[in-house]
């Protein structure tokens, strides 16, 4: 019992000393929100008339912001990986090494902190999409769900990036390798548009994509989705909140530990 305390103390440590190098280089966050902003402003302005809705019933604008939403939470889990691995090519994790802290504490304290940048995002982009005309048409308990579910989906991807980090240990490569994999994952969905809008193979595909699913849990707890419109076909997004979940499961009951026997392999050379 005392071990897991002292693990959970050290995880603590490990997340504020990530939270002070926020406060300290602002520009990480400012940079950090600006991307999302930007998306909102030019999906909602630029692309919403030739896009349309006619498949979802609703305004493109409420039908937008989950999408970005989700596209922005999976981007930010790939900082796991990307500050892993600055941590060990400038010799953090080896001072790490000196002190007398449970091995787990710098992942769950890096991918814990990273949860705060998300939250702050999705603050900064609700805010955007208040502007530009998104609303909140169901209640409050549902939109918290919905944001939850969103957080609690980019914690376990964070986790898969956490091990990319630590495979790769270049930020520069675990950058250009996360965007090649997140990429299409992020539009090959139901983010910007209708699933149903894309050729047979990539309409399966999207419908199955756990991106998709999470998007579609969000518009539905977010209210922003029409009744009158029949469901979709495929199960996943029949049952988006469920799926999101057991992927959620899957993803951290493999990279969990996955990433700590990476973590203590690298750590031992």
């Amino acid at each position: 019992m005392s071990g897991i305390r002292q693990a959970i103390g050290d995880a603590a440590t490990v997340t504020r000393r990530n939270l002070i190098k926020i406060k300290r280089v602002p520009d990480l966050l400012v940079f950090t929100t600006l991307s999302p902003i930007m998306f909102v402003l030019l999906f909602a302005y630029v692309f919403a008339g030739a896009i349309g809705t006619q498949n979802t019933g609703v305004d493109y604008k409420e039908f937008l912001v989950a999408g970005i939403f989700a596209q922005t939470v999976v981007f930010g889990s790939t900082f796991s990986g990307i500050s892993l691995a600055e941590d060990l090519q400038k010799g953090f994790v080896d001072r790490f090494r000196t002190l007398p802290m449970a091995p787990s504490a710098m992942l769950f304290g890096r991918t814990a902190s990273d949860v705060v940048n998300n939250v702050i995002s999705l603050v900064v982009m609700g805010l955007t999409g208040l502007v530009v005309g998104w609303r909140i048409r169901s209640s409050l308990v549902e939109a918290l769900a919905g944001a939850l579910l969103l957080l609690l989906f980019a914690y376990a991807l964070s986790w898969v990036m956490a091990y990319v980090g630590l495979v790769v240990r270049t930020p520069e490569v675990v950058n250009n390798a996360s965007f090649i994999v997140i990429f299409p994952l992020t539009f090959v969905a139901n983010t910007f548009v209708d699933s149903t809008t894309l050729p047979g193979p990539l309409e399966t595909l999207a419908n199955w994509n756990p991106v998709s699913a999470v998007t579609q849990s969000a518009r539905e707890l977010f209210g922003n989705t029409n009744p009158a419109f029949p469901p979709p076909d495929a199960w996943p997004l029949q049952n988006p909140e469920l799926y999101t979940l057991i992927w959620i499961a899957i993803i951290l009951a493999i990279f969990i530990p996955l990433s700590i026997r990476q973590y203590q392999r690298t750590t031992s050379r």
